[in-house]
């Protein structure tokens, strides 16, 4: 079997690929409008920006073709924008192009007070006894990345329903067309067993009504891998202590990165970001290293990857310019979800502070544009600073401190650094973050030099100030030394996630034991694979 894949652009599209193939089956890429109506089976991942999505469809002249093949009522697989696009328009859309409208109702964004975009692991109520749901154990969770969700006229083609805050449909089914808005490449065995029955079910049309409650958001565990090439030219896996990676003047080597990600991957990450701390400084695309680890690991790595470093705009030798959406667009298409953008974004949030204004041009604006919010994670480096008296830092987010400083002062500021952090700048990490969601970044790492290699602890007190600063996901960092500390962070805050590395590369602290250790604080965690 054939399976048809319509791939207009824009997003990872190789765990889609990569799955199928996993499945035993050929993908053939649509490249012209009639591929659409020759197809057996048609995949559709939609990924970033609805209104970016739908200009592409109607340049292509797809449009015309896929609303042919679904009022046949021919094998339809929607994905995330896929599933969107079924309908006849959204909030996110404003060029007046035509959507498919194959089914009546449309798109709208979350009006919750929880964070947006919804991203994470959540479970699904299934509304119908569904072929695609055969032998999904019914207490999977699945992976969401999104800020719309559709809102159907026509409640019998709801196929299941999902609780962020209020009950928003995240799945349709009528006859053979299927439109998911979570992303079964990104959610482990149970999403692959989803994509398994849709290629191999004959039948694919929903038997029977039926109501099954699943659970509800889980808080992410993160396995972070600073990769660097050693001294002796081998990219590997590092660790630093406030961000020194040598040990007696050599680089820490504490695993291969592709090895160590599918190893991460059995052992239930949530997720898994790389973090490039070497990087071409002058041209990233030619960085193929990463791009190589990025496309080995999304073979055999069903969960979404996060890739950090040196996205920016460059100019090469030759005078040619690259901008940072190139170099982003190159990871996303070598298995990326998600970008991370470190010192650039201080730059860029300087400049928007200074002048109050937008440029349009920056990469955190670029990125979000074409590939959705979601698709831009924003790595903040901060250090404190001690201050006796706000008055010492009008100018920053100055907070009250539990924990005096060397001179026993009472309050502190977390300022931004750059360059690995080497270089600070006058710049608070709460300033930053909210000048980022205002550029369109879609969620924050969050970081803390101090704290980094410490196994002391995540810094509650840094993490507080920037969540309850922000309404987009924030992901903390550095410090965990123990089970402990991620039940604290989840316990004494309200961050979505939580990050690790060499607790998790020694094998000191093994991620499904700090899974065990959370469920059994009564914290929602996913089950792992």
């Amino acid at each position: 079997m054939i399976i048809t894949l319509l791939d207009y652009g824009a997003g990872n599209v190789r765990s889609v690929v990569n799955a199928v193939e996993k499945l035993g089956q050929t993908i053939k890429p649509v490249t012209r409008p009639s591929d659409i109506l020759d197809a057996e089976k048609l995949l559709f991942p939609g990924v970033g920006n609805y209104e970016s999505m739908i200009r592409i469809l109607n340049e292509k002249n797809y449009i015309l073709p896929l609303q042919e093949y679904l009022k046949a009522d021919r094998p339809f697989f929607g994905i995330c924008l896929g599933m969107q696009a079924l309908f006849e328009g959204s909030e996110e859309d404003f060029s007046g192009n035509e959507s498919l409208g194959v089914f009546k109702g449309r798109v709208k964004r979350f009006t919750t007070r929880l964070a947006v975009p919804h991203i994470g692991w959540n479970g699904v109520n299934l509304k119908k006894e569904s072929p695609v749901f055969t032998g999904v154990p019914l207490d999977t969770k699945f992976y969401f990345v999104h800020s719309y969700h559709i809102v159907p006229e026509d409640e019998s083609v709801v196929l299941t329903t999902t609780n962020y805050e209020y009950e928003f449909v995240s799945s349709v089914q009528k006859g053979n067309i299927i439109g998911t808005q979570f992303h079964p490449e990104k959610s482990g065995t149970a999403g692959i067993k989803l994509l398994e029955n849709f290629i191999y079910q004959k039948d694919l049309s929903a038997k029977k009504a039926i109501d099954i409650k699943g659970k509800g958001l889980s808080k992410r565990i993160i396995a972070c891998l600073d990769v660097r090439a050693n001294d002796q030219g081998d990219l590997v896996v590092t660790k630093g202590d406030q961000y020194d990676v040598r040990q007696k003047g050599n680089v820490r080597n504490l695993g291969k990165p592709v090895e160590l990600a599918k190893r991460y991957y059995e052992e239930g990450a949530d997720e898994i970001t790389f973090l490039n701390i070497t990087g071409f400084r002058d041209f990233p695309l030619k960085d193929l290293p990463m791009i190589d680890v990025l496309e080995k690991t999304s073979q055999n790595v069903f969960v979404p990857l996060t890739i950090g470093g040196g996205i920016r705009d460059y100019t090469d030798s030759n005078g040619k310019t690259y901008t940072a959406l190139d170099v982003a667009s190159q990871y996303f298409r070598s298995g990326a979800d998600k970008v991370s953008i470190g010192s650039d974004a201080v730059y860029i949030a300087e400049l928007y502070l200074q002048t109050g204004k937008k440029t349009g041009t920056s990469s955190i604006e670029q990125i979000s544009k074409v590939y959705g919010n979601q698709a831009v994670v924003i790595s903040i480096d901060p250090k404190r600073v001690y201050v006796t008296s706000p008055e010492d830092a009008k100018e920053h987010h100055v907070i009250k401190t539990r924990f005096p400083g060397p001179n026993d002062e009472a309050y502190c500021w977390y300022q931004c650094t750059v360059q690995g952090g080497r270089t600070t700048r006058n710049l608070d990490a709460v300033a930053l973050a909210k000048a980022c969601q205002d550029l369109g970044a879609g969620e924050i790492l969050l970081n803390c030099i101090d704290k980094d290699g410490t196994n002391s602890g995540f810094d509650l007190e840094l993490i507080n100030a920037v969540k309850n600063a922000v309404s987009i996901p924030v992901i903390a960092s550095s410090g965990a030394g123990c089970e402990e500390h991620f039940a604290q962070v989840f316990e004494n805050t309200s961050a979505e996630a939580a990050l690790a590395a060499g607790i998790f590369h020694r094998k000191e602290v093994p991620i499904l034991n700090v899974k065990t250790y959370l469920a059994n604080r009564n914290i929602e965690v996913r089950a792992t694979i």
